[in-house]
């Protein structure tokens, strides 16, 4: 369940997004996360927040653990879907993908999380995501969290967008 401070997190990142502009086009991407021979079928920027939890890690000590994404994808204005744990994907039309991370590639800044190349593991649905084989996160603005926490079970929403590139087979 999202807590109020997460909720005023995910307020904050609306704004943040307004502040972000689009960097590189997906036709220029670094080479670990490009795609060969797929056509862009939809891309899509996100406003949301990355998710993470106070947990011990391997060594005992407190930290924070990346938990869920939680983001609205919008085309020209209008949220056309969301993006959320899995990794995953549903639009309005009701078809819906999941990933699974491929490749990573630096943020611009250590404030800006990894940009993402995913292959498609799960499809449901016969909407526009139906042909989608991959799926590149880029041009990220925000969403990292470093330092320590101070109590097991504590969670922060830090505020993030990003591109969202979906390619495949054009039908």
């Amino acid at each position: 369940m999202i807590t109020s401070p997460i909720r005023a997190s995910l307020a904050l990142a609306c704004i943040f997004a307004a502040l972000s502009s689009v960097t590189l086009a997906a036709d220029t991407l670094p080479s670990d996360i490009s795609t060969k021979g797929e056509a862009v079928l939809l891309q899509a920027h996100a406003t949301g927040a990355q998710i993470y939890e106070c947990k011990a890690g391997t060594d005992g000590k407190l930290g924070w653990i990346f938990r869920e994404p939680v983001a609205n994808l919008v085309v020209k204005g209008e949220t056309v879907g969301h993006h959320y744990p899995g990794p995953s994907w549903q639009l309005k039309d009701g078809s819906t993908i999941t990933g699974k991370v491929t490749a990573k590639h630096p943020g611009t800044s250590k404030e800006d999380i990894a940009w993402l190349m995913l292959d498609v593991v799960d499809h449901q649905g016969k909407g526009a995501f139906a042909s989608v084989t991959t799926v590149q996160r880029i041009n990220t603005r925000g969403g990292a969290l470093s330092g320590a926490c101070d109590m097991a079970g504590e969670e922060k929403a830090v505020p993030y967008s990003a591109d969202y590139v979906f390619s495949g087979k054009s039908k």
